[in-house]
């Protein structure tokens, strides 16, 4: 999501009944001056009706501004003219005057949204999540699952189901039920006398996360009952039935327990859906009995039983799957185990070396959040999680031995926080070398929040340059005499020098004076807005600063996460309202959590029409 604040003044919504409507009328008066006017004089020729080059028509969106639909056309826009890579160097420009209006008005544009909780995604289990669920249900491993094929990353969740996947999904319940432990068995089937509609009603209220429906008790009895006309005994029978549950649609989906009422565009989650929605986000897992509990007293919507529920699901071990979900999605350590790595230059990088890095981003995480510290520790704090294999790319491989991971109280300034850890160092860079570009959309975008703009098409990689040249140049030279192509030189001002303020580290995170060509590295480099730094223990000092960025940042991402979806305009309001309770408890992680899950767009629902 894009930090307006970086670039913009932040709007912030106050108390008072008239208020909204005074900023609604502020942000329409300004998007008529400042927005329609600039894109008509500088944005239509290219991006209109006429013409819709890269399939962006801005004719259309500056018809209906505070519309969804629109959103990221608008965030597109804002990091393209504030990186002055629109207009192109080839058009007329505007003044630095209609440029900041021009920004101005478009930080504005969510007051122009409607109240709605956005779009409502039904959605499958994941691929841990599945697996997950089936070891809490039937006493399995969860492992039973690693053959699916993996998701791809993102805010959204795939809810389509193939032929194929219905094939792999029957043949993981064959293989649950053929390994469930007969004490599991014994607890879902009861005793030979247990009736048997009772039995599918139990059965579907934990696999479906709500109660049944008639009907849909009604289907299971008939499995069973089919079962028997078939010559099964009883069990057999029973299994066959739970065969059916673990396949159906309603243990697959997460969905809602009823309809909504007639008429109703927005209702609020049912308690169920809730409880769900809170279980699988918090422990990627069914809800345990409490919260089932809950749910079915009608009890859990209840803002401090809600509260006490998130505190009561942080404190369980389970937790860790907000790392294992989010956390490793958010800081890009998920892609560390199949990231390849020049074998001659890096052999270190061993399967047991990325396990160690992955795991030590999840332990920094868990303690943050565990710890209820703020934010801010993301960035600066003192401590880390080593193991013998990870000691030795932090130097400390005399102080640190064995394969478990301990707490580890850090003295270099350089070192801790997620700027200075090798698995995310690692994660940003080539498998031959650094990369100060990817390492400065790694701060802006996933630290700061900020949206930069993709690269244009077909720019020559450092690696086509004439390597004679350059051979005695160091990276950041090259960097630099590769930034003197126009195409490539608004965003990589502001990319290169963030990115260069770590290049001590090295492609695997290890800290260096000198880079590959021998030369000095020069960690000289500035953030957006003219802030200086000559080391990483510096950049670290003027990020950490920017608390509110950073509460801004982690809030929109953990909350499209929590909503499986993007945020859209009036997302951006609450995500405002939501940063005063934040920043007036210090940005402290647990209460950024809590604001999330009683959120307006947590607890409703859109009805699709």
């Amino acid at each position: 999501m894009l930090l307006l604040s970086l670039v913009l003044p932040t709007v912030t919504p106050a108390a008072d009944d008239n208020e909204p409507a005074a900023m609604q009328a502020t942000a329409q008066k300004a998007f008529k001056q400042h927005v329609e006017k600039f894109a008509a004089k500088y944005c239509f020729e290219c991006h209109g009706n006429r013409r819709s080059k890269a399939g962006l028509n801005l004719e259309i969106a500056i018809r209906k501004p505070g519309d969804p639909a629109f959103s990221r056309k608008w965030m597109d826009a804002i990091a393209n003219v504030n990186a002055h890579d629109m207009p192109p160097d080839d058009a007329d420009q505007p003044s630095d005057d209609e440029r900041q209006r021009f920004l101005d008005a478009l930080a504005q544009i969510k007051y122009l949204a409607t109240r709605d909780p956005g779009p409502f995604v039904i959605r499958r289990l994941t691929k841990v999540e599945y697996g997950n669920t089936l070891h809490d249900f039937l006493g399995v491993d969860a492992t039973i699952a690693k053959e699916l094929p993996d998701e791809v990353p993102g805010e959204g969740y795939l809810n389509s189901l193939s032929p194929m996947q219905t094939e792999q999904y029957l043949g993981i319940a064959n293989a649950a039920l053929h390994k469930m432990p007969a004490d599991a068995q014994k607890r879902l089937f009861g005793d030979k006398d247990t009736d048997v509609r009772e039995i599918a009603r139990k059965l579907a209220r934990t696999a479906y996360r709500r109660p049944p429906t008639d009907d849909e008790l009604g289907v299971l009895v008939k499995v069973f009952g089919l079962g028997t006309a078939n010559k099964l005994d009883r069990t057999a029978a029973l299994r066959l039935m739970l065969k059916a549950v673990l396949v159906s649609p309603q243990f697959l989906f997460i969905t809602p327990s009823k309809d909504a009422p007639t008429g109703e565009k927005i209702v609020p989650l049912d308690d169920y859906q809730l409880a769900s929605r809170l279980s699988y986000l918090l422990w990627a897992t069914m809800p345990d009995a409490e919260l089932s509990k809950l749910a079915d007293e009608g009890k859990l919507h209840e803002p401090d039983v809600l509260k006490a529920q998130t505190k009561r699901l942080l404190a369980d071990k389970r937790s860790r799957a907000l790392f294992d979900g989010f956390g490793a999605q958010w800081l890009g350590t998920a892609e560390l185990k199949d990231k390849t790595f020049d074998a001659q230059k890096f052999p270190q990088m061993t399967p047991e070396l990325r396990s160690a890095m992955y795991d030590e981003a999840r332990l920094f995480f868990d303690s943050i959040v565990r710890e209820n510290r703020s934010v801010v520790s993301f960035v600066n704090s003192d401590y880390t999680f080593l193991n013998g294999t990870l000691a030795k790319i932090y130097g400390l491989e005399k102080q640190i031995t064995g394969d478990a991971m301990q707490k580890v109280k850090l003295t270099d300034a350089n070192r801790g926080g997620i700027l200075g850890m090798p698995g995310v160092l690692a994660t940003t860079s080539f498998a031959t070398r650094t990369s100060a570009v990817k390492r400065g959309v790694w701060v802006l975008e996933q630290v700061l929040g900020q949206r930069v703009p993709p690269a244009p098409p077909n720019v020559p990689a450092l690696e086509k340059q004439d390597q004679k040249k350059v051979a005695n140049l160091t990276l950041r030279q090259r960097t630099e005499l590769h930034r003197m192509n126009a195409v490539c030189a608004n965003c990589h001002k502001i990319l290169d020098p963030i990115g260069f303020g770590l290049e001590n580290f090295d492609a695997i995170g290890r800290w260096r004076d000198k880079d590959e060509s021998g030369g000095p590295i020069d960690a000289v480099g500035e953030l957006p807005g003219g802030k200086h730094f000559s080391s990483p223990k510096e950049l670290k000092a003027l990020i950490a600063a920017r608390q509110t960025d950073l509460a801004r940042n982690l809030t929109e991402k953990l909350l499209a996460y929590a909503l499986c979806r993007q945020l859209d305009g009036y997302d951006h309001i609450i995500v405002d309202q939501m940063l005063q309770t934040i920043a007036a408890d210090g940005y402290k992680m647990q209460m950024l959590i809590s604001e999330i899950v009683t959120s307006y767009p947590f607890l409703n629902r859109r009805v699709q029409e």
